[in-house]
């Protein structure tokens, strides 16, 4: 205990951007509970993409598409989101599963298209890396 307090100590600004990086983490995870929102784990996601056949979204950059993304996904950036609504079909009440690398991003994006109409929408939690941590396949192709 001695040494972390003086690690504190001599480390002030560190030690204040480790706080600062929980809070954050904490406040991300907490948005969907004030929210409502049902953020999907990716064993979740995995039943409903297979049970219900839901679209999958991939709102990265297309240069983090490429380097592995889940089986089947579309790339639909979020800056550009609004403007490819079409390439989503006409069906607003198929399940859509949103998401990003870390699932801060998908969240956003999941809000844009329960605007735009679209019943269900799901981010996964923890986004790719999420996905990946479940050890779960993504593809290059």
């Amino acid at each position: 205990m001695e040494q972390f307090l003086q690690f504190v100590a001599l480390h002030p600004v560190l030690f204040s951007a480790l706080g600062a990086a929980l809070v954050l983490l904490i406040l991300n995870e907490m948005s969907g509970v004030v929210t409502g929102e049902k953020r999907l784990s990716p064993l979740d996601a995995v039943r409903l993409i297979n049970d219900r056949h839901a679209l999958v979204v991939d709102v990265r950059t297309p240069a983090d598409f490429k380097k592995g993304h889940i089986l089947n996904a579309i790339n639909v950036p979020q800056t550009r989101l609004a403007e490819r609504l079409g390439e989503f079909g006409k069906d607003t009440a198929r399940p859509i599963v949103v998401y990003c690398a870390l699932g801060g991003v998908a969240a956003q994006a999941s809000h844009t298209l329960k605007k735009a109409g679209y019943a269900e929408v799901y981010p996964i939690r923890g986004g790719l890396n999420g996905w990946l941590a479940a050890s779960l396949p993504v593809t290059t192709r």
